[in-house]
């Protein structure tokens, strides 16, 4: 929508000034003698010209932030999802059991995490809960399954780290490195 409304301010300028153009060639043909005149419509040209172009990059630079906002807000809300996920992972790993009320807060917030999460965090998430699953049917959580909760949490939080900040998709070491230091612990 503020894309139209820049393009319209554009084809307005383009429109003025063209005008303009044809008005002044007239003009001078008219008034030859009367310079004044003249100089005088070529400002006011100009300046209508000016605002249509400021009014433009006003119109694009309050899009741009609009959009930084967002981005912003989405990454905030993001970010808050996954330390969640991440600290009740901590909460029942600490605790070596799980109860009822436990799997229905972690239910809830998976519905909140699939409402922000990219593709790849959600089908890593997926790898997770089925890790989890594996591990809770008894309830209680020994050492090995706990290692093995790591592991996995280590995996989901590459795949977070990658949607948080957009950047390390290429770089295949930093999936080992999360490993390798969960692995050293």
């Amino acid at each position: 929508m503020k894309t139209k409304w820049s393009i319209i301010y554009i084809i307005l300028a383009l429109i003025t000034f063209f005008s303009g153009y044809i008005y002044l060639k007239y003009a001078y043909n008219i008034s030859s003698s009367n310079s004044f005149l003249q100089e005088l419509m070529l400002i006011i040209l100009w300046t209508i010209v000016t605002i249509f172009i400021t009014a433009s990059l006003l119109n694009k630079q309050s899009e741009v932030e609009l959009e930084k906002e967002q981005r912003i807000k989405i990454f905030d809300i993001k970010s808050s999802f996954y330390i969640d996920l991440i600290n009740m992972i901590e909460d029942f790993i600490e605790a070596k059991k799980v109860s009822k009320k436990d799997l229905l807060k972690l239910e809830f917030l998976t519905h909140k995490i699939s409402i922000i999460a990219d593709y790849n965090v959600l089908k890593e998430y997926s790898n997770f809960l089925k890790v989890f699953k594996e591990v809770v049917k008894n309830k209680d959580i020994d050492e090995a399954e706990s290692e093995k909760l790591s592991i996995q949490l280590a995996e989901l939080c590459e795949k977070i780290r990658n949607d948080l900040l957009k950047t390390d998709w290429k770089n295949k070491n930093v999936k080992k490195i999360i490993v390798s230091n969960i692995n050293k612990i």
